[in-house]
């Protein structure tokens, strides 16, 4: 993995106010390939004492975003799901390595290994679309 200083990963890490509003860093990313980083916070727990699962997702979702928009062309989910394997908690730092598993034509399958240190938090596997133009107007996703 390289640095992501520059190019489409810090473009759109750089405009991600959500991914910032929870404190997401990029660790690093390559074609394909994405390390991300979380702590969880005492906002971050639900009722249970555990870290919410949807901020689980949203960090594999970031880091998937992150490894199918490395190539360049805008790039956005189709469709994804994730197993939960362990609980974490507040001041875990979580670990999210995402891999490009294959790509063709514009689309995409990514799976990404949410990690507490060496224990694995949960599986996710995402599945990207990349995004054309349609004339002058707003970019969509072709069918």
């Amino acid at each position: 993995m390289t640095d992501t200083q520059d190019g489409p990963v810090r473009a759109m890490m750089d405009a991600d106010r959500a991914s910032a509003a929870l404190g997401i860093e990029v660790t690093g990313s390559g074609p394909g390939t994405a390390d991300l980083r979380m702590t969880v916070t005492d906002t971050m727990v639900n009722g249970h004492g555990l870290a919410h699962g949807g901020y689980v997702f949203l960090l594999a979702d970031t880091a998937f975003a992150c490894a199918c928009n490395s190539h360049g062309p805008v790039t956005v989910a189709a469709g994804a799901d994730i197993t939960f394997v362990a609980p974490a908690y507040a001041g875990d730092v979580l670990r999210a390595v995402a891999r490009e598993r294959v790509r063709y034509g514009r689309s995409g399958v990514y799976d990404v290994t949410v990690l507490r240190g060496d224990e694995v938090v949960a599986e996710f596997r995402g599945r990207s679309r990349e995004l054309s133009r349609r004339g002058n107007g707003p970019e969509a996703v072709s069918q």
